[in-house]
């Protein structure tokens, strides 16, 4: 097998799908969610991936995105696969430059070197935000409609989402105390909040936007 896990290899750009991954998460623990899309040896779209994932971590998006790709690759004969990602952290430690500390990433790396070993040839290269437009636009549609959140950020109208956005309202302190606004989504019937937290004990009202 030839595969840029091992930097000497000096393939033929000739039968090479092209994948450009992106993951994210607002709060970093927070909503989460992957985009990817996957381009056919002629520069057509052969694929587009997204998926929202519930509350997670930055990296970990990264590498549910990378292992969404390396999936489609497996299941569509892709046989010669390049993986561009903006996460520095994840391509390193793909390529071994990095050693992977997490007990919640391991898994997911293992999984996505296992993986690249069973294609013909693989790379996986870094690029910079502005190189991954796409697939951070999808990854951000992804957790927008998990947030129950029309594209672009809005608040959707009267939805029945249970992971629908809302604005709560919380006294810190006291029932009676001045409130403050804090911005959060229901999943599961369990409020999420995007930003801070709250001691156990606080008394919040739920106004659904």
């Amino acid at each position: 097998m030839h595969s840029s896990l091992f930097p000497d290899s000096t393939p033929s750009p000739s039968g090479w799908f092209t994948a450009h991954c992106d993951g994210g998460s607002r709060g970093n623990p927070g909503p989460a969610g992957y985009g990817a899309v996957i381009e056919d040896p002629q520069g057509r779209i052969a694929a587009r991936l997204s998926e929202f994932l519930g509350i997670h971590t930055n990296n970990y998006a990264e590498y549910k995105g990378l292992l969404a790709v390396l999936t489609w690759a497996g299941q569509n004969d892709a046989r010669q696969l390049r993986v561009v990602s903006d996460s520095e952290l994840m391509v390193k430690q793909m390529k071994g430059q990095y050693k992977v500390a997490s007990p919640v990433l391991r898994p997911l790396w293992e999984e996505a070197r296992r993986l690249a070993r069973s294609l013909e040839k693989f790379e996986i290269s870094h690029t910079l935000r502005g190189g991954n437009k796409e697939a951070d636009r999808l990854a951000n549609e992804a957790m927008d409609k998990g947030m129950g959140r029309q594209v672009g950020g809005r608040p959707e109208s009267g939805t029945s989402n249970p992971s629908s956005v809302n604005r709560l309202s919380s006294p810190l302190a006291k029932p009676n105390a001045s409130s403050t606004a804090l911005e959060g989504y229901v999943k599961d019937g369990v409020v999420h909040l995007l930003e801070g937290h709250l001691p156990d004990g606080t008394f919040v009202k739920v106004i659904r936007k």
